[in-house]
């Protein structure tokens, strides 16, 4: 009992760390945004609304919707967009139409995702050091430069992966929170009547008497909940009742009392609404407070960062990326990974959106497109998974989500306002993403087709080659091939130029299924074709690591014996030639053939030994 107590206590503590960072952060620049936009004219009954508001919106979206609700929708114990997309999918399989567009826009909704990767690091790295601004205007030319490096430290660090430097997340995070905890409550104790504002009345009363600033501040209220999203993305890593406590007892309670906190503070001086975080601290606190909420903030940022590895690599397995360079940073944790091009085009994307908006002010303005719109996509696909994924009654359904869809489309369409202002930045990055992902999944569809077409059946074959067959050469020969039953290009080069075949041969297919995890008992399936020749079929989840040469030793015992010293692995290296007015647009087949045609060997993503490769190319014309 006492080892599941503190396992409970280490896995709280690291949700802290990496599930709250990036709504921890938004204490730095929310409120700030909210007063400085303008918008609001600078009255005690205004600063009452929109604490109010503040205070009801991490209520309904975070408390009731994401900790609630969604954590409930777990795939397999795993959580984040595609496992819900894949849930949602699985779903209604029986409805293949409606099954298409939920793919679509949970795909749209994943690549969004990488928006909010570019813009959270950037506005919450510079918030943080925009702290200096507070103790000297001199300090106000080295925010952006200071920001650069700090980031770029960041992204050179990723290499050597997190398991040395996360058991500190926790910690340093717990830290944070208890720090803006004490920021806040000491302005409440000097101004308690600022407490009032809890009641929803007067958030209902702001919104009543003044409906239209109500929608545009909206945009700006939303800054207050980013990195909700987190909540579900990181379920698999720690699950619901360590995230479930770090909210309610620590995360929520730190949250409300620093943003009541500000309130006082701009009720007792309005012009501290140019900073009012920094500025509830007094003076010889605000340097090691710039260096606190610089470390909070790179943490926030590691989550991210991470979370678009995991990402990236679930996109891979289901098909809509193509293989990428992978490493693993940690032999005890398989999902501590670094893909290096996504890691520094990242960096890339990041510094420019630093360098273009300058400012967390400017920046904000680009912020909350992409978090509202993947809200609206998870309170849609919700829907679909509690109506014909657990069969609920459908008014209760409606009841449960209908709510939450009004809340999400009113803030997504105050968010829309944005767009001139920056909002177009991580639309753009995602709608980019969205574009290289859908031309991917099209264009492996186009080339299957072509592969089918001209493919033979491989048990045919067999019986022809065997009537007069070759030379058989001690060991065993592994034919990688996309299709079962089919004979792959590999196996006919080999047989053309070499006229031999190996002593025992196994034509082998790697499936990837729409859930996170398959077990080792459900990895393999074998069928004998006879003349010593196997069709093998490996299943994984989107988050296993494909293993190829690990899963075969399963089939020993099975009438094929394995000597992985003399076991050669046979691949098809295809050149995807664009043609003319089949498939996609011509600029897509393009597209698609130099994705084909710089994604990492497929022996590097299934783990198959060096030494052991055989590649035999052809070219195809989709």
């Amino acid at each position: 009992m006492a080892t599941s107590k503190s396992s409970l206590t280490a896995l709280t503590l690291g949700a802290i760390g990496v599930v709250y960072g990036d709504i921890g952060t938004s204490v730095l620049y929310a409120m700030k945004e909210v007063f400085g936009s303008g918008h609001v004219p600078f009255t005690p009954g205004n600063v009452y609304g929109i604490l109010s508001i503040f205070f009801w919106t991490l209520t309904v979206i975070v408390s009731i919707k994401y900790v609630l609700l969604v954590l409930r929708a777990d795939n397999h114990g795993e959580g984040g967009l595609i496992a819900m997309l894949a849930l949602a999918s699985t779903s209604v399989k029986d409805r293949p139409q409606l099954r298409r567009v939920l793919l679509v826009v949970g795909i749209f909704g994943t690549c969004l995702f990488y928006g909010d990767g570019v813009i959270t690091p950037a506005i919450s790295v510079l918030s943080a050091i925009e702290g200096l601004e507070v103790l000297s205007p001199q300090f106000a030319n080295y925010v952006v430069p200071l920001t650069l490096v700090v980031l770029f430290c960041l992204f050179a660090l990723q290499k050597r992966g997190t398991a040395g430097v996360g058991q500190f997340f926790g910690p340093i995070t717990l830290v944070w929170f208890g720090a803006i905890a004490v920021l806040g409550a000491a302005h409440i104790v000097g101004n308690p009547v600022v407490l009032k504002a809890l009641n929803p009345y007067y958030a209902l009363s702001f919104m009543f008497h003044n409906p239209g600033t109500t929608f545009v501040i909206l945009g700006a209220v939303v800054l207050c909940v980013t990195g909700a999203e987190a909540l579900y993305a990181d379920l698999g890593h720690f699950g619901k009742k360590p995230i479930r406590i770090a909210w309610f007892t620590v995360v929520m309670p730190a949250l409300t009392i620093n943003y009541f906190g500000q309130g006082a503070l701009l009720l007792k001086d309005p012009l501290a609404v140019k900073n009012p975080f920094y500025m509830m601290a007094p003076e010889w606190v605000v340097l090691p407070l710039v260096g606190l909420a610089t470390m909070a903030t790179v943490i926030a940022s590691q989550a991210m960062i991470t979370g678009a590895f995991s990402v990236t690599k679930q996109a891979i397995q289901l098909g809509y990326l193509p293989r990428l360079q992978m490493r693993h940073t940690s032999v005890r944790e398989t999902g501590q990974i670094y893909l290096p091009f996504i890691n520094w085009g990242l960096f890339v994307a990041i510094a420019m959106a630093v360098v273009m908006f300058r400012s967390s002010s400017n920046l904000a303005a680009a912020y909350g497109i992409a978090v509202t719109s993947d809200m609206l996509i998870t309170t849609i696909l919700t829907f679909f998974v509690i109506r014909y994924g657990w069969r609920y009654p459908l008014w209760l359904c409606i009841t449960a989500t209908g709510i939450f869809l009004v809340v999400d489309l009113t803030f997504w369409a105050s968010n829309l306002l944005k767009l001139p202002q920056g909002g177009w930045f991580p639309v753009l990055i995602g709608g980019a993403m969205f574009t290289l992902m859908m031309t991917w999944k099209q264009g492996r569809a186009l080339l299957n087709d072509k592969l089918k077409a001209d493919s033979i059946d491989l048990k045919s074959f067999l019986e022809a080659v065997f009537v007069s067959p070759p030379t058989r050469v001690e060991g065993t020969a592994v034919f990688l091939t996309a299709e079962p039953g089919t004979v792959p290009n590999a196996m006919l080069h080999n047989l053309k130029h070499n006229k031999v075949l190996h002593e025992q041969n196994l034509f082998v297919t790697v499936r990837s299924h729409e859930v996170p995890w398959i077990g080792i008992s459900k990895r393999v399936e074998i069928e004998a074709l006879g003349h010593s020749c196997w069709q093998v079929t490996l299943h994984y989840g989107f988050k296993n690591d494909p293993d190829v040469p690990r899963a075969l030793e399963q089939i020993r015992g099975r009438g094929c014996e394995l000597d992985a010293m003399k076991t050669s692995y046979f691949l098809s290296r295809d050149t995807v030639v664009p043609s003319i007015g089949r498939g996609m647009a011509p600029w897509r087949e393009k597209l698609f053939a130099q994705m084909h045609h710089n994604a990492s060997a497929a022996a590097d993503f299934l783990n198959l030994p060096n030494n052991s490769v055989v590649e035999l190319g052809s070219k195809i014309e989709i």
